[in-house]
């Protein structure tokens, strides 16, 4: 099992753009709203802490392989091997470096008509990282960091995040 987590912050970010674009979900008129039901737990899949919390029991398993989305996108060619690695799938510098190409997320914008139809502008919207930069209150920030304090800082998961680095910078 692959298990991508990615950091609190720009889940939320993230899914307060893909609410406000898929018609069958509540969308909000405010981030201030959005942030409210994402910490109260109110979102139409749970909450993201909950269910980073309940793979922790996952995080030794050796058929589980646990990656940031953060560390792809940082060394995406690292993270191709370690998969590939993970996996038993060898593969040669040509293979490696058209999965990295394939798999980048500009690729997969460009693609997504073809690869998830209509819905292709609504998964790949911009495949950064730290854009919660830009919604975040202060206040809204030091929430999160008390809310990922109470769920992950003493779990494995939590420590995958690099929190510190990911989250705080």
């Amino acid at each position: 099992i692959l298990l991508l987590i990615r950091n609190p912050k720009d889940v939320a970010t993230s899914f307060y753009y893909f609410c406000n674009s898929v018609a069958t979900l509540p969308s909000y008129e405010t981030w201030d709203d959005f942030f409210v039901d994402f910490m109260t737990k109110k979102m139409a899949w749970g909450c993201y802490f909950e269910h980073l919390s309940s793979w922790n029991k996952y995080a030794d398993d050796e058929n589980v392989m646990t990656l940031t989305y953060e560390e792809l996108k940082e060394n995406p060619v690292l993270g191709v091997k370690n998969i590939a690695a993970f996996f038993g799938i060898p593969l040669t510098e040509k293979e490696l470096q058209s999965v990295v190409e394939r798999s980048s997320f500009q690729s997969m914008k460009k693609n997504s008509q073809k690869t998830h139809g209509a819905y292709g502008d609504v998964f790949f919207r911009k495949g950064g990282i730290k854009d919660w930069k830009n919604l975040f209150s202060e206040d809204q920030n030091e929430k999160m960091d008390r809310a990922f304090e109470e769920h992950l800082r003493g779990i494995e998961l939590g420590r995958k995040l690099k929190y510190e680095v990911y989250c705080k910078a």
